[in-house]
């Protein structure tokens, strides 16, 4: 069982390039650093597992859990030491798709940075495709 962790919001980027990569997701170093932090005092956790739930005004939300074990259909991102498991339902979704964590006075989240989202919500948490 999978214990929610954070609170995350989409941006659709346009008009940037997107480097090629062999990875789904790629993670900026705040990112990586965050998830560290994250996984360090829980040793029974391998890593974070990013899916899809329909939900919000615009369909699709992402969601953020602990994961102890990689299922089958699950595509695995190793960068910098960290383990990120992409959930089969959120595969497509994610392709070329950058994962920051940004934090302000106000907030502190985990940031999708896609280039395939077609629109958003106004607040940010849902998304369409």
């Amino acid at each position: 069982m999978s214990a929610s962790i954070v609170r995350a919001t989409v941006k659709a980027v346009s008009r940037r390039k997107i480097l090629p990569t062999k990875a789904a997701l790629t993670l900026t170093p705040s990112a990586v650093n965050k998830i560290r932090i994250l996984l360090q005092d829980k040793p029974e956790y391998i890593g974070l597992k990013v899916g899809v739930r329909t939900r919000g005004c615009n369909g699709l939300t992402y969601t953020l859990d602990y994961t102890k074990e990689k299922d089958n259909s699950d595509e695995e991102v190793l960068q910098d030491g960290v383990r990120v498991f992409i959930e089969k339902k959120a595969q497509l979704t994610l392709l070329g798709t950058e994962m920051d964590f940004v934090e302000t006075k106000l907030s502190s989240e985990f940031v999708f940075n896609n280039p395939n989202i077609k629109g958003t919500c106004g607040c940010g948490e849902s998304f369409n495709i």
